[in-house]
């Protein structure tokens, strides 16, 4: 088998870095949704030749974040409502089976950190802080994938949430009136459950929560375009 060379190695890293930036770029919403992303611009940006900023694009595409329109462009991604419904849907799976196998571990470190993030949370909603509490929820259901302690689970929702681009949807979702409130009760239910050891009652729930997280979503989704 014939070795990478070191300009190939060096073009795969470079390839990997564009990828990571322009994905992060994409989740936190400074690159917006339908955004166009010329390999000539890019190149100029990240002071790189146009090949590894096509192969990046050609990842970011795999990962859903990225479309390809042939003959027109290459676009930041904007997932259909159906779409968004597979991945809310899958979300759900995950996060739930996250819960379950947390609970069952008993009171290992992230347990105490879903404590700590709880009381933050409670704090910007007191506040009226919906950028604060946004951050405290991304923090909040990651802890809990971590917490799982299941590497295949957490590198599919990784996956995931950077197809959801959750960073961005997350605030649509927190808009809608009532919906800080209604989202740190549902958390504090699902840490309550977890604390109780409760694999059963801690998925369930964890699953109702992703399903109102989705509903609010899509009504704020509906009112922005109204």
């Amino acid at each position: 088998m014939q070795r990478p060379t070191g300009k190939r190695l060096q073009q795969t890293s470079m390839q990997a870095r564009v990828a990571e930036e322009l994905r992060q770029m994409i989740i936190s919403g400074e690159l917006p949704p339908r955004s166009s992303l010329s390999e000539m611009a890019l190149s100029e940006t990240f002071g790189v030749s146009r090949t590894p900023i096509r192969e990046a694009l050609k990842q970011l595409q795999i990962e859903g974040l990225v479309e390809v329109r042939p003959r027109v462009g290459t676009f930041v991604a904007v997932p259909s409502r159906r779409e968004l419904t597979e991945l809310f849907q899958m979300k759900e799976l995950l996060e739930g089976a996250a819960a379950r196998l947390l609970a069952f571990r008993g009171n290992v470190p992230e347990v105490d950190r879903l404590e700590a993030n709880m009381k933050a949370a409670d704090a910007a909603v007191r506040d009226g802080d919906a950028e604060q509490y946004a951050a405290l929820v991304h923090e909040f259901h990651d802890l809990i994938v971590v917490g799982a302690d299941n590497s295949k689970l957490e590198a599919h929702y990784r996956t995931l949430m950077n197809q959801l681009a959750y960073a961005r949807l997350v605030r649509t979702s927190l808009s809608r009136p009532g919906r800080l409130d209604e989202s740190d009760d549902e958390h504090h239910r699902v840490l309550n459950l977890i604390r109780a050891k409760d694999g059963d009652g801690a998925e369930r729930v964890m699953r109702e929560h992703v399903r109102m997280s989705h509903q609010a979503l899509m009504a704020g989704m509906d009112e922005r375009r109204a």
